[in-house]
Formats: structure tokens, sequence, C-alpha cells
């Protein structure tokens, strides 16, 4: 699909995460404007040098951060088997909050103080983020099963 990339000497866990990450990139492409770039080319904006920005962040950050969180909510949800909702809150000026619950459990919680500084050092680094969320939202579940289960 799309020049699909291996993502060689990854884990298999951190290879699903970046399957998921790319696959929810190419679904918010309107009018086919991901077509002919390859996975690594999408997951390029997520792969960034660390640096300072003044003023308020540039408004693609805040898709970025979204799309990364659900991917990590939905490899939650495929490996738990539990529907989970991704809440977020993040002011203009870079700074809030990103829940993810999975029935009345909080499963994953951050507060974000300075999205323009949000990406990582490679394509390593992001495969490894989102996964040690997604597995500690795994195991929150597993420990709380009922909590996890009960309707919003």
């Amino acid at each position: 699909m799309y020049g699909e990339t291996t993502f060689e000497g990854l884990r298999p866990s951190e290879a699903s995460f970046l399957r998921e990450l790319v696959r929810l990139l190419r679904s918010q492409a309107s009018a086919e404007a991901w077509d002919g770039k390859s996975d690594a080319e999408l997951l390029a904006p997520f792969v960034v040098p660390p640096r300072v920005v003044h003023g308020e962040p540039d408004p693609d950050v805040f898709l970025w951060i979204e799309l990364f969180h659900a991917a990590v909510a939905r490899v939650i949800e495929d490996r738990s088997g539990v529907r989970c909702a991704l809440m977020i809150r993040l002011h203009h000026e870079g700074y809030g909050r990103i829940v993810i619950l999975a029935g009345r459990l909080v499963v994953v919680s951050r507060y974000v103080r300075d999205v323009t500084r949000f990406g990582f050092d490679g394509v390593e680094r992001l495969a490894e983020a989102g996964e040690k969320l997604a597995e500690s939202g795994v195991e929150l579940i597993q420990r709380f099963p009922d909590v996890a289960r009960l309707g919003g």
C-alpha cells in the first residue's frame, strides 16, 4: 500500500504502532493529497530536530499531536478489545491536556506544556513513544478490567 515501509529494526509492536499512525494519516488526506508518498514521507513531520519556537505554534502541530494520540488509542483498542475515547484540550498558546479513556478508566493522561517542541529525534523514537503509551494503557486495562468495561 502506497510504498509501505517494513519499519525494519523495530520491535513488531513498535512497527504496528507506526502502521496505525500511517493509516490514520492517510485517512486524513483529502483529494488524494498523500498519493504517491511513502510511509517515511508521511511520518517526516513527526521527526524534527530539537528547537525553540517563540510565539503561537504552527496549527499543523495540533493535528500531529491528535493523530499520534489517536494511533495510541487505536493500538490500545486492538490489543485490549476495549473501546477507547481520545479527549484533547489544547490552548492555542501551546499547552493543554490529553486523555485516553477506556470505559471509565483513564489509561493515558498527559499534560502538554509546549506543543512547539512536539516531535521526535527519529522514527525509532516516535515508535518507542507510541508503543510505551499503548503498553501502559493496555496494562491498566488488564489491572482494572471491570472499570475499563463500564460504560460512560
